[in-house]
């Protein structure tokens, strides 16, 4: 398995709070977007990667190719894996992929979703998916930079 150091739900992927806090925080040197849409777009995935600093590999996969990719054996590269919503993380969960902690970053507000913590907002379907990774051992927890303490989710569902 790769040596995913952080991972992250945030529907806006790469952006600027990201690139900065949690790749110092986490000292990693790749990231691993894992967006079916964004991956079948060439002018989105040109936009992810030239946002993340020269010296980051950002790699940008369906989820059937992350799931390969993931389960790969470690080299020394250290993985951020970022996703728009728990259901991207709990299909590669179901694919074999391990994650022992999922954080959860950025979840705007739109109309099938109430706010589940501070700025936050999820779904019915993805409050059951949040609880359904969980219950296969997950940590979940809302943290929305480095600074901040963590705060894990199961009270807010």
């Amino acid at each position: 398995m790769r040596n995913i150091v952080f991972t992250r739900i945030d529907d806006r992927l790469i952006h600027g709070q990201v690139m900065t806090a949690w790749v110092h925080e986490t000292k990693a040197n790749e990231i691993v977007i894992i967006d079916n849409e964004v991956a079948q777009d060439d002018f989105l995935k040109m936009i992810m990667i030239s946002s993340a600093p020269a010296e980051i590999k950002v790699l940008i996969m369906t989820e059937e190719e992350a799931i390969t990719y993931l389960s790969q054996d470690s080299d020394e590269n250290k993985l951020i894996v970022l996703a728009k919503n728990p259901k991207v993380i709990k299909n590669i969960i179901d694919g074999g992929v391990k994650i022992e902690k999922l954080n959860v970053g950025g979840m705007g507000a739109r109309k099938d979703r109430t706010q589940l913590y501070r700025n936050i907002s999820a779904s019915e379907e993805e409050r059951a998916c949040f609880k359904q990774i969980m219950l296969g051992g997950t940590s979940v927890y809302v943290q929305v930079i480095p600074e901040e303490k963590n705060t894990d989710i199961e009270q807010y569902l």
